[in-house]
Order: C-alpha cells, then structure tokens, then sequence
C-alpha cells in the first residue's frame, strides 16, 4: 500500500513541498496529491506587476511536475477533519478555471501525511468600506482587477495605497512608475520605512519624491468610500482607486479543525514544521507559526515559506523512511524591495529580521531584486534540482500497520 501524502496549496511552499518529497521518495511507495484551485503557479511576489499592467510568464503544474509522479488535484479545498483524516474538496468545473465561481459536487481525499500550505489571503482588518471599496494585490484575480481599474483611469486621477510595509511600497512605487500621469498617494500608520536603515529610509525617501508619490506618514486609516479615505483625524483624502495592503490574514480553514493554532488561525508547529497538536499535519508559510532566531516568530514571507517547505519535506521523507530528521537553518539576512523596474532597496537584517546599516540601493538593487524572484520561481519548477539521486524507500512496517488497521475497523 502507498502511504499517501495529501498537499494543500500550491504556493512557493506547496509547490516546493510536493516536488522535492517526490525526489526524497520512491515512487511505488508513495502517492502525493497536490490540491490547488488554480492550473498553474502564481508568483505572488510580482502581483504588483500584474497590477501595474505587466504580463507575467506562465509557468503550468502540468508541465513543473511531468515524470514527477505528482498529481495535480484541482479544486478548493472546503474542509479538514484530522480526526479522520480527510480533506474535503470542491473540484472545479474546468482545468483552464481561474477563479471557482462554480463548484461541482464534494470530492473527499484521505491522507496518512498532511501537508497544510494555504498561506495567506488580503486582510481588509474589519476597515469600514475596505471590502466594498478598495482593491488587492494579494491574489491573481485581485490583481488583474485592479489593473483592469487602473487601465481605465483619465490623466490626473487619484489613487491612494494604504499600508507602508513591504507590500505597499512595491505596490505604490510600481503604479507610480508605470502612470506617471496618475496623482499617486501612499498612507502609512508610522513613518516611511521606519524599520529600515538610516540609508535605507534616505533612498526610499528619494525614490518616492522622484516619482511624484505624496506620502501621509503615521496616517491611520479608518474609513474607505468610493471617493477616498477617511483618517482617524477625521480629514478625507481623495482616492478615486485605493490599493490596501495593510496586512495578510490566514485562510481560515486551520481555525475549523481541531489543530492547535494560534489566535490568527496560524497552525502552531516545531522546528521540523509539524504539529504540535497532530503529528501527521505538517504546516509551512503563512499558514504555519513557526519560532526563528531570537525565538521569535517566523515572519510571513517567502523569505521563510522556502526553507520552511524544505524542512517539513526532508522531516517527512526522513521518518517515512526511518533516517535522521535533517534541520533547515531558517533566518534571514536581508529584505528585498522593488521600488518600480529601475530601482531597489536591499536592506542587509540580522538573523532575527532588524536592520544594519548596511543596504543596496538603485539599480543595482532592482537587478538583484529581479535575481530573487526568478530564482524563487526557477525553484519551484526545479524543486529537485542539486538533490541526492537516489529515492530512498518507505519503511515497510509503516503501510502494514495501517492495513492492519483498517483489516480491525
């Protein structure tokens, strides 16, 4: 019998996971299922682009995973039971659909191995006005709406993002750039890059001028209409788009089940990336809590999702064929800012994520952006690549005690 590893999500994490369990692991031994709504990979890290009216190249699963043994189950998943170990799955009407507008009926998947990677979704933070009024980056369709929004905008028109983290400084530098002719605005709740360096905040400072971008600092947004926002101090700011990117919220499926998880519906795990709660659920990037250096948590980014997706693979390829659980050393080193196609910011960090005064800055530094993002996507089409050769195989004894089992039940 197989034991059967059930994947969900196909992110940088999901993706990453399915890919390289299929090279740790003999194929007769296991079946690996990949469930994602979507036919193929979306680099989540370039939805700014997408916004801004760029095209992005299509990667399909079909083609990242041939000869992998991989399948690909497209739907969106509806429910987790870890009791009975199964997930629930709406499969969808077509294998070109975007977007699951509709649904067929329920198709339920059992698994011996969890692995839950549904990441993070756009956070409107229970705004007034947000869910009604304004746009998103955080998806493909939210993204291509937007675009579609800006597109038809005249000359001169207001659009404002709101949230001056990473998200909503790419997001605002590239709009900025592609529409110069736009009268483009950034809200931020504190000041312009106040986690970055000294050298860092003075570039962003220049970038932002240069492009024509009016920044509200320690501008607390409380209300959104569909002409403007409205700031805890009362005063409007016109916005004819408004762009919100204060924050990611979790897929709230997690929060459903009985796994241990966090006050944000974060799956709560050890170092190895698996449950504190039920050792046969893994959880990796957004999803997953996870502690770094300085024992503090991990935080939601790719910068973490990858080596977070290398550790739950190698760990459940390392128990399934009784070896020694590897451990991925997950800290960082720097945090990567496109600011438009023509400049960047590279802010060297310490291993627990705070600034240095070192940084990279220009041209230079969108190049090295570009480099980050390619290789991120070039890793999950070749999640295999650099990796031992040889699968090693599932421990027998694990397949019998299940069939036995089963025989009992």
């Amino acid at each position: 019998m197989q034991h059967r590893i059930v994947i969900l999500g196909a992110g940088y994490t999901g993706a990453l996971a399915a890919g390289r369990l299929a090279k740790r692991l003999h194929r007769q031994d296991v079946a690996i299922t990949l469930v994602n709504p979507e036919p193929d990979f979306v680099e989540r890290v370039r939805l700014h682009q997408l916004a801004a009216g760029q095209d992005l190249k299509p990667r399909p699963f079909g083609e990242m995973f041939a000869g992998t043994g991989v399948e690909l189950k497209l739907g969106e998943v509806t429910g987790v039971d870890v009791d009975r170990k199964t997930v629930t799955v709406a499969a969808a009407n077509g294998p070109e659909r975007e977007e699951l507008e509709q649904l067929e009926e329920l198709e339920e998947l059992e698994y011996d191995t969890l692995v839950y990677a549904l990441g993070s979704g756009w956070n409107d933070g229970g705004v007034p006005g947000t869910a009604e009024h304004s746009h998103e980056v955080s998806s493909r369709p939210g993204a291509r709406r937007l675009r579609d929004r800006l597109a038809a905008l005249d000359a001169g028109r207001p659009v404002v993002v709101v949230g001056g983290g990473l998200t909503g400084l790419e997001a605002v530098t590239e709009i900025a750039e592609a529409r110069p002719d736009l009268d483009v605005a950034l809200a931020a709740h504190g000041a312009l890059g106040d986690w970055l360096s000294e050298k860092g905040r003075a570039h962003l400072r220049k970038v932002v001028d240069k492009l024509g971008i009016t920044v509200h600092e320690h501008t607390a947004v409380n209300a959104v209409e569909a002409d403007g926002v409205t700031t805890a101090g009362g005063r409007t700011i016109p916005a004819e788009v408004t762009v919100w990117t204060t924050g990611f919220a979790v897929h709230p499926i997690a929060r459903a089940t009985a796994l241990e998880v966090t006050d944000r519906g974060q799956i709560v795990v050890d170092s190895t990336m698996r449950s504190v709660s039920h050792p046969d659920v893994y959880a990796v990037g957004d999803a997953a809590m996870a502690m770094g250096p300085g024992d503090k948590p991990l935080r939601m980014s790719c910068a973490s999702g990858i080596p977070m997706a290398w550790q739950a693979a190698d760990a459940i390829a390392a128990r399934l064929t009784d070896t020694k659980v590897p451990h991925v050393s997950i800290h960082y080193s720097k945090q990567c800012i496109s600011l438009g196609r023509k400049d960047g910011l590279i802010q060297s960090v310490t291993a627990d994520d705070r600034a240095v005064d070192s940084a990279l800055t220009g041209r230079v530094a969108a190049r090295f952006k570009e480099l980050i993002c390619k290789g991120a996507a070039w890793g999950v089409a070749n999640p295999t690549v650099g990796m031992p050769s040889r699968r090693r195989r599932v421990v027998r004894q694990e397949t019998r005690s299940r069939a036995q089992a089963e025989a009992a039940a």
